[in-house]
């Protein structure tokens, strides 16, 4: 429930990719297929832009009046739903 509400899915399916692809990199190494370093970059890759998906609410979270830094995604999905779309 607290990755859907933070919009995490999409980090965690792209690491979840990048272990499979750093699997499959693996059983290609020990067949010696050619292709298995293409694999394994598009390993790092997923990896790669999963983390800086994970790292993306608290880059631009936002601040109150006081400083502090506003993660509750609770309250985030509140004002979201009460704000009247823009035309």
């Amino acid at each position: 429930m607290m990755i859907r509400i933070l919009k995490l899915q999409k980090a965690v399916i792209a690491s979840i990719l990048g272990i499979l692809a750093l699997t499959a990199y693996k059983i290609m190494l020990e067949h010696k297929v050619e292709a298995a370093n293409y694999v394994l970059s598009a390993a790092g890759i997923l990896f790669m832009s999963g983390a800086l998906m994970f790292l993306y609410p608290i880059l631009f979270s936002k601040k109150d009046k006081e400083g502090q830094v506003e993660l509750d995604p609770e309250k985030q999905e509140q004002m979201s739903v009460e704000e009247p779309p823009v035309r």
